[in-house]
């Protein structure tokens, strides 16, 4: 009989929005006049989750993997940084059960992307896509979400580790 723990992660991000930067958000590049603002692509979502992925697997955060101190790191798409973080997983024998996440800004809408990023996020992981969930919601207009000075992000993963 396989013996084998199941866990939980959460992640959680938040980048300020700014002009002359693309917006990038699930590996998908948003046609929208502002951009995230940070040391990669700034990828809010993806963040989310790698720290969500992270946490469940008491791998740390992806401060602590990916520090933004570390000029190696600077613009890197954030599915790469996805990608490592699969291939650390496979090798502690981590399976990734699912993956939920919702992304909060009130504009631009992300449901006609969704497709998209849930394909780029499968493939990262290669996992299959119906194991990504991905929703857009608003603010209402509250907050600094809802001024559109930035973009949040969360996400919970369930994964099975082998004993």
């Amino acid at each position: 009989m396989d013996l084998f723990s199941l866990r939980t992660g959460i992640g959680y991000d938040v980048h300020r929005l700014v002009p002359d930067r693309n917006l990038i958000i699930g590996g998908v590049r948003i046609d929208f006049h502002l951009g995230l603002l940070g040391h990669s692509d700034a990828d809010v979502l993806l963040h989310a989750i790698i720290d969500s992925l992270l946490g469940a697997s008491n791998m740390g955060d992806i401060g602590k993997l990916f520090s933004d101190k570390d000029p190696k790191w600077k613009d890197i798409s954030s599915l790469l940084l996805l990608s490592h973080v699969g291939r650390m997983l496979k090798e502690k024998k981590v399976q990734i059960i699912n993956i939920d996440a919702v992304v909060i800004c009130d504009r631009p809408k992300l449901l006609p992307y969704v497709p998209q990023m849930k394909l780029h996020i499968a493939s990262a992981l290669d996992v299959a896509v119906d194991r990504i969930g991905i929703k857009g919601k608003t603010s209402e207009k509250l907050g600094f979400v809802g001024a559109e000075e930035g973009i949040e992000a969360y996400s919970t993963c369930l994964i099975a580790i082998d004993l």
